[in-house]
């Protein structure tokens, strides 16, 4: 009889991440071998035996996104036909979230499509974090299980300012609802940027809503990505009155112009996870800070394999 096991495998999108998410399971990285042709195709093969097995595979779908969704999908095909038992896609960052409807005419859904092809390839569960749009949950046929980091965030807080001088903003009103429970954790107030977008990447603060007089101001996001969006918000929440403005975003996406936006703009810092793998030109703004969130992936592919609660992780 196959001695069913728990096995762990990293793509190349972020392998500080997985080695720290093993690590914390409690057991080293598989063997894969990844190759890319000259002209681009991925070449993937597992070196043990994964027959009887419960897969969990690591992989940010993060810049280059196709590339490394295209090298996910290939590896959940190769765990199929190698019979695992379980396989299990770990995606710290769900790419193409952002698209999770029809925001004009004749336009796709992609954040759809991807879930089609995660479960087409093989995938029978999903592990991710801080998806962009709750409901993407819905476009999946297979459990899915989205975790926050939120608690890590309020740890982080709570250990470096006085809280009684803070107030938690929202960037916007699509963020209410996270930075609401991040104000209710920490006993603080709230107050939200109120702002238009009037081409997609362009944001327009209009006014503030709330008092944020004499205050540090802590943003609260699930990601920034060209950093435009954080900028403006800072910049208008000084003017109105605060004295200080620092950011937390779960997905540091920081595409286009962000370098030079954090290295000019009045954030006294930005805090990010490793959900996504950043460059070193990011971390040479002297602006932006990485923690990890290794301990709670982990902790969420353990229950996952032992089959206990994930909710359970925030009570």
């Amino acid at each position: 009889m196959i001695e069913r096991r728990l096995r762990l495998f990293s793509g190349t999108s972020n392998p500080e991440l997985a080695n720290g998410i093993c690590e914390q399971v409690g057991i080293p990285p598989g063997n894969i071998y990844t190759q890319k042709f000259s002209d681009g195709e991925i070449f993937l093969q597992f070196k043990e035996t994964i027959r009887g097995h419960d897969v969990f595979l690591i992989q940010s779908t993060s810049a280059p996104a196709n590339d490394n969704l295209m090298e996910l999908l290939i590896a959940i095909d190769a765990a199929k036909r190698a019979s695992a038992h379980y396989i299990c896609a770990v995606i710290p960052y769900f790419g193409y979230a952002r698209q999770d409807r029809k925001s004009a005419g004749r336009t796709p859904i992609s954040a759809k499509l991807v879930a089609d092809m995660l479960t087409t390839a093989g995938a029978t569960r999903v592990l991710t974090m801080d998806l962009h749009a709750g409901q993407i949950q819905g476009f999946f046929n297979i459990p899915v299980d989205n975790i926050f980091a939120g608690p890590l965030f309020a740890k982080d807080v709570e250990k470096n300012n006085n809280l009684d001088e803070i107030v938690i903003v929202s960037p916007d009103v699509g963020g209410v609802v996270r930075a609401r429970a991040m104000a209710n954790k920490l006993h603080a107030d709230m107050a939200i940027v109120d702002k238009r977008r009037p081409a997609p990447n362009v944001a327009k603060v209009m006014n503030i809503i709330g008092d944020v007089e004499g205050k540090h101001c802590i943003l609260i996001d699930d990601m920034v990505d060209t950093a435009g969006t954080l900028c403006s918000a800072s910049d208008a929440l000084l003017e109105s009155g605060a004295t200080k403005v620092t950011a937390y975003a779960t997905h540091g996406v920081l595409s286009g112009p962000a370098v030079e936006r954090l290295a000019e703009s009045s954030i006294h810092e930005l805090v990010v996870t490793d959900s996504i793998r950043q460059p070193q030109a990011i971390l040479d703004t002297n602006k932006v800070r990485v923690i990890t969130i290794a301990p709670l992936m982990g902790e969420a592919i353990k229950r996952i394999y032992d089959s206990r609660s994930i909710s359970s992780l925030y009570e």
